[in-house]
């Protein structure tokens, strides 16, 4: 298994060096490939993640009846939550300042001091993905293949957004920071294991970015993306998530 783990974490970090020779992704409209990619990843989400914090839930019931947390019902979900507003926060952030650099004539791409917040929040983002490589709340074959391929295209969907963004910066620093990061997640995991709870936690966290990242791919118009090549890829895996 740790064979098979370290040459999917190498897969993942080879996503971040080589997506940019996929040009056909870099469209108007969106090209119907990172569509696709969008459905899988949440239909992953929804499918396998989502279920699995219910049961992650459960634990955190556990401890808020007598923990400082106690008054909290919902503790996994809100953490989901928070991981959906983190990523939604520096995607402004991002806009905003490629924004306020097209108006003073600096060009279409983010100032430094985002372009530095940005990488360093997808890092950590990239790193707790080299961990779930390892550990994960189930520990087969298959489940590993089922995150590894899911996230692998929620990879290529990411770095297609970061590129946008930060132009020659992400391809200069960007991507082999990111590239970089996995592999140290999966370093972490390979000498570290956390209990159940800080798991859920983990995953639940990952589970709300996934699904902001995807989103604010697909829906703004001027993206003209493809909803039948979203809804293709989703419908897809969930089916076959189902089936497994």
């Amino acid at each position: 298994m740790n064979f098979l783990t370290t040459l999917l974490a190498a897969g993942l970090v080879c996503i971040h060096l080589f997506a940019s020779q996929l040009r056909f992704l870099n469209t108007v409209p969106r090209s119907r490939w990172l569509s696709i990619a969008g459905g899988v990843s949440v239909a992953y989400v929804f499918i396998h993640i989502l279920p699995e914090l219910s049961e992650g839930q459960e634990e955190f019931k556990q401890i808020g009846e007598t923990g400082i947390i106690r008054y909290l019902e919902h503790h996994v979900y809100l953490l989901a939550l928070a991981g959906l507003a983190i990523f939604y926060g520096l995607e402004r952030m991002a806009k905003l300042s490629r924004e306020r650099n097209l108006k003073a004539g600096r060009g279409d791409s983010t100032s430094a001091g985002v372009f530095w917040l940005h990488i360093a929040s997808f890092a950590v983002y990239n790193a707790l993905i080299g961990y779930l490589l390892l550990h994960r709340e189930e520990q087969t074959v298959q489940s590993l293949l089922f995150f590894f391929f899911a996230i692998g295209l929620h990879l290529v969907v990411n770095d297609n957004g970061l590129r946008e963004h930060h132009k020659r910066d992400y391809d200069r620093l960007g991507r082999w920071i990111l590239s970089a990061a996995v592999f140290v997640g999966f370093l972490i995991g390979l000498v570290t294991e956390i209990q159940a709870l800080a798991l859920a936690a983990l995953f639940a966290f990952l589970a709300g970015g996934i699904i902001l990242n995807v989103l604010k791919e697909e829906l703004p118009e001027e993206r003209e993306s493809r909803f039948w090549a979203f809804a293709l890829g989703a419908a897809a895996y969930a089916a076959l998530l189902v089936a497994a």
